[in-house]
């Protein structure tokens, strides 16, 4: 009988671009997501956004930034994700 070790890989996990819209928190930042939905009934395109904690370790990213952030493990009641990298600084 051989032994297999099965590694069940980590699932992707979300990887977000938004703006920073307040960066007044110590290593927090709030970023605004913003996505297209398509009404059902009238398939007019509405612009829909989701206002995100980030954890910012050293504290870099300005208010106006384009940031990218990832999903990760709960570091407090809010913050749910991680600022990867600036994209664009204002």
């Amino acid at each position: 009988m051989t032994e297999e070790t099965t590694t069940t890989p980590r699932g992707q996990r979300k990887v977000l671009e938004g703006v920073v819209i307040s960066s007044k928190m110590a290593k927090t930042a709030v970023v605004s997501i913003e996505r297209m939905e398509k009404h059902r009934k009238y398939a007019k395109y509405i612009r829909r956004h989701s206002k995100i904690y980030a954890h910012d370790e050293n504290e870099t990213a300005n208010e106006g930034d384009l940031v990218r952030v990832v999903e990760c493990r709960a570091m407090s009641k809010l913050k749910r994700f991680r600022l990867v990298e600036i994209v664009r600084k204002k």
